[in-house]
Formats: C-alpha cells, sequence, structure tokens
C-alpha cells in the first residue's frame, strides 16, 4: 500500500507541477485519488503528518525576526487584516447559508466564526515558493508579505494553543526558563558540525525538547517547536539548520496533504462550496492591498504582496481538522476545505506570476489608494549624478563594484532591493540605494537620468536580469549594458535584448581559475622565475 501511495504522490506531484500549480495540490488529488480506489490507509500516516506540521512550525521560528514583527507594517497589517476578512468572511458565509440552505452550512454562528477564521489565513508555502521562482525573497513586498504571514501563522498557533481546552500542569511555568539554556543550545548545535548529526540536533530540539516537553506539561507540542525554533534562531547556523530539515520537513507534510485528501471522497455541493469561496478571493485581495497600503506602502508593492497572499492556507486545513475532531464543524468540512486551497493555489498561481502585467492592467485606479507620505522603504528612488549603475549589491555586485571604483570615483551606485545588503554595503563604505530593477516606476523614473554611461545586470535571478535589459531597450537608453549568465542560453538571450558584454560566470570562471593557477605555478617554479634563463634540459 505504501508503494501505491507513493506512486500516486508522485504521479499527480509531477502532472499538476508541469501545470504550474504547486505539487501540493497533486498530493492533495493523489490522496483524493488513492481514496477513490478504496484503498486502506498506510500504518503511521497519520504520525508522519503531524511530524510535518511540527517541523514547518519549528521552521517558522528558525526563520522569526521578534524586532521585525514589532513593526506597524507587520503586526497591525496582519491584525487588521485577520479581523476585517474574518468578519466579511463570516457574513459572506452567513449569507449563503440564508440564501442557498445548502446542508453543509447547517451549523451555528460559532461554527460559521471558526470557518471564517480559518479562511483568513493564507499559505506560507505557496507565497514562499512564489518569491523564490520569481527571486523576491528579500525584495521589500516579499519580505512584508512574509512578515504578514508569520503573524498569521503565530494566530494560527495561539488557536492551536488552546483549540484542546485543556488546562496545563501547573509544570508549564518551567518553559520560561528555557531561554536560560539557550548557550546550551547553542553550543551543541557548534559541536554537532554537519551531515546527519546536525539533522539530528535539529530534530531533537523540533521534536524532544519542543513538542515532547511542551506536550509533557499540558501544553500544545506544535507551539513548543516553535519556541524552540524561536530560541536559537540567533544563532550564526540557524538558517543552515532550517535548510538541513527542509527536505524532511516537506516530505512530512506530504503525508499531510495526503491523509487530508484521504477523509473522504468530495461530492457535487463540496464542489460548489469550495468554487464558491474562491469567487471571494478578489476580496481578500482588495482587503490586504487596502490595509497595507495604509503603511504608506506603494500600489505597486501593496499590489503585489496582496497577490503573493491571495490564497487559501494549509493552516485553515489544520484549524479545520482541530474544528471536525472536536466535532464543531461536520467532516465533510474537511474536504471543503481541502479542494477550496486547491483551487485557490490554482487561481492564484498565474496571477502572481503575472504580477507585473496585472499591475500595468491597473496601476491607473491603484494609484488613489496611495497615500502622499510613503514609507521609507519604498520611496522614489533618484539617481543623481551617476555615470556607472550597479543593479544587484551581492558578492558579484560588490566585486564589480570595486572594480570600477578607481575610474568612476563617487559617480558610481549601487542597486539593491534588499535593506539587509543595503546597509551591509553602506558599511563598507559604497554608495548603494534602495530600489527594485523589477519595478516599472524605478525604470520610469530612470529615464530623466541621461549622464548614465554604464549600467551592469549582476542581480542573482535571469529573470531579473533580462527584465532590466528589457527595460533598457524599450526606454532608450544609449549607455553600455553589461550583464551576467550561467550558461550559453541565458547568454544568448541577453544578447538579443541588446547587452553588449555577457559574463558566463561558469565558463569565465573556470578560464580565470586555469590562468590563476599557471600564473602561480610560474612564480613557483624556480626555472620560470623571473630573472633567470630556463635551464637546459
Amino acid at each position: 500500500m505504501l508503494v501505491i501511495l507513493v506512486s500516486f504522490a508522485f504521479g499527480f506531484g509531477m502532472i499538476l507541477s508541469r501545470l504550474g500549480l504547486p505539487p501540493m495540490v497533486g498530493f492533495l488529488v493523489a490522496g483524493f485519488a488513492y481514496n477513490l480506489f478504496g484503498l486502506a490507509q498506510p500504518v503511521g500516516l497519520d504520525m508522519v503528518a503531524d511530524l510535518g506540521v511540527t517541523l514547518l512550525l519549528f521552521s517558522i521560528g528558525l526563520k522569526l525576526d521578534v524586532r521585525g514583527l514589532l513593526k506597524p507594517v507587520i503586526w497591525a497589517s496582519t491584525t487588521l487584516q485577520m479581523v476585517v476578512t474574518t468578519a466579511f468572511l463570516f457574513a459572506a458565509l452567513g449569507l449563503l447559508r440564508h440564501v442557498t440552505g445548502a446542508s453543509l452550512l447547517a451549523m451555528d454562528w460559532p461554527a460559521l466564526l471558526v470557518l471564517a477564521f480559518a479562511l483568513s489565513f493564507s499559505s506560507t508555502v505557496f507565497a514562499v515558493k512564489s518569491l523564490e521562482e520569481k527571486g523576491d525573497m528579500s525584495a521589500f513586498y516579499g519580505v512584508v508579505a512574509i512578515g504578514i504571514l508569520i503573524m498569521q501563522d503565530l494566530f494560527a498557533v495561539l488557536y492551536l494553543a488552546v483549540s484542546e481546552g485543556k488546562i496545563p500542569s501547573i509544570w508549564a511555568v518551567a518553559v520560561l526558563a528555557l531561554p536560560l539554556i539557550r548557550p546550551i543550545l547553542f553550543k551543541l548545535m557548534d559541536l554537532a558540525g554537519k551531515g546527519e548529526l546536525f539533522i539530528l540536533c535539529g530534530l531533537f530540539y523540533a521534536l524532544g525538547i519542543g513538542a515532547e516537553g511542551f506536550g509533557l506539561v499540558g501544553l500544545k507540542p506544535d507551539l513548543g517547536a516553535l519556541f524552540l525554533g524561536v530560541l536559537v534562531a540567533g544563532h550564526h547556523r540557524a538558517s543552515e539548520l532550517s535548510k538541513a530539515l527542509f527536505g524532511f520537513k516537506e516530505l512530512m507534510l506530504v503525508g499531510f496533504f495526503l491523509s487530508v485528501g484521504m477523509k473522504g471522497l468530495p461530492t457535487l455541493d463540496m464542489l460548489g462550496m469550495a468554487a464558491l469561496l474562491c469567487l471571494l478571493l478578489p476580496v481578500k485581495t482588495g482587503i490586504y492591498h487596502l490595509i497595507v497600503s495604509r503603511f504608506g506602502l506603494r500600489a505597486r508593492t501593496s499590489l503585489f504582496s496582496a497577490l503573493a497572499l491571495t490564497n487559501y492556507s494549509e493552516f485553515g486545513l489544520i484549524v479545520s481538522a482541530i474544528a471536525v475532531g472536536q466535532g464543531l464543524v461536520p467532516p465533510g468540512w474537511l474536504l471543503v476545505m481541502a479542494m477550496t486551497v486547491s483551487l485557490s493555489f490554482a487561481l492564484a498561481s498565474p496571477a502572481c506570476s503575472r504580477s507585473e502585467a496585472v499591475y500595468r492592467l491597473m496601476h491607473g485606479w491603484l494609484k488613489r489608494f496611495e497615500r502622499t507620505r510613503l514609507h521609507p522603504h519604498d520611496a522614489p528612488i533618484d539617481l543623481g549624478s551617476a555615470r556607472a549603475v550597479i543593479f544587484g549589491m551581492g558578492r558579484i555586485g560588490m566585486g564589480a563594484y570595486d572594480a570600477l571604483q578607481p575610474a568612476y570615483g563617487e559617480d558610481i551606485l549601487g542597486v539593491e532591493h534588499a535593506p539587509a545588503r543595503v546597509d551591509c554595503n553602506r558599511e563598507s563604505g559604497r554608495r548603494v540605494i534602495l530600489g527594485d530593477a523589477c519595478d516599472t516606476e524605478f525604470w520610469l523614473k530612470l529615464k530623466s537620468d541621461i549622464c548614465l554611461e554604464l549600467m551592469v545586470l549582476a542581480m542573482p535571478n535571469h529573470q531579473g536580469n533580462t527584465y532590466a535589459a528589457r527595460q533598457i531597450r524599450n526606454l532608450g537608453f544609449t549607455c553600455q549594458v553589461s550583464a551576467i549568465a550561467r550558461n550559453p542560453e541565458e547568454v544568448e538571450e541577453l544578447r538579443e535584448l541588446g547587452v553588449c558584454a555577457v559574463f558566463n560566470m561558469y565558463e569565465e570562471a573556470g578560464a580565470g581559475l586555469a590562468s590563476h593557477t599557471q600564473g602561480m605555478c610560474r612564480l613557483n617554479d624556480p626555472a620560470q622565475a623571473p630573472g633567470k634563463a630556463p635551464q637546459p634540459a
């Protein structure tokens, strides 16, 4: 049975991913198909699903920046969004119950409120995947979207903590002393080295100290995993640990989505209800956009953040599963939520991937909601008198900046869309401003700067470099343009867009290594030392 289940998961996940949808949609479909064939659920699948949720919360804790969450644009906008969206969806469900008389909605108002709360979440997995594919995880709108998602996750964890209704043990106060053992946790991470011992260290923290420890004192185990993740988030290897556990977390979350699909077979009424709920997604997008824009974000930034969050969440499934287990919500709603989440991913994926086109179509109308005083990280950009501009101030961009500075002096400028990287470059004495080369308005502003002589496209993602090259060509810049690439296909594409010099990192790195090796060999060979003639054979 396990082999069949894995085959179903792989097959449907592959098919749906080829159609441009997240593989998790395929996993949900695989669970439905597995159930349709009348196959028995493998033993231990529910345990794997629970472990996946626990590791998901531990990973969230590892990435949690508590100070960043204290910014009003994050905590205040999330709180307002949760309240407004829950209220709207509660009213919508009540109206649907009154108008349609659907049997699925034949429940009291506390149950409808729980469902509205579950539907107010957006998917962390979907948003992170979309932002990674676009290379915008560190863009300002991406940072805002991820911050909102983390705050939503905290709301979900609070619900998980109180949902069981159990009174914690008197020993629960002991968890307040856990920060005292933080140095020990850090030391163990240092001693674990790399490889399997480092991964086991992370699993021990999440499942042993966190989940099991909190469970022993009557607290929610998932909350313990999140708490332990926050405790070790300040360690310099926290990001490395998150990456090391990524495969385990994703694999076990497959079990969660499969188990949801196995809860039963959807009926036409369930499919219809899921479709009706997905029709409400544009309103959810509008709520996100309106609230975020009140904190000084430009129309484009607000829209991009909203589109990344325009979906329903896997946490909604978790909340619904708990409500079903408590008998608060009819069992059929777990299937309705599973289909609703799947359909929302299918609808949100093309809108999110074509967010720039959506903005161009709606920017005139969206500008009405833009505030006069903009957020400092989202203010218009002025390049001043710069003659050379480098887009992307990562390692390659920094190297290019340092190499060109003797020729351009103070007339060289770096442009970077990640605030932390901007600060790092400024501390090193480089002139760097915060800006997004994938922003249409950025290029419209740049058009008035006529003193530019050179643009260097050193962004890590090829899509960003090609977009910038296309804007340079369309706006008629006459300066020289160079860019980086990773393979011959990317080199050819950039040259077709008018880039005069394309640096293939892998090919040039090999040539540079060979040249460096030959030079070192000549220096180390006494026969080739300067001032000495070659010795006869």
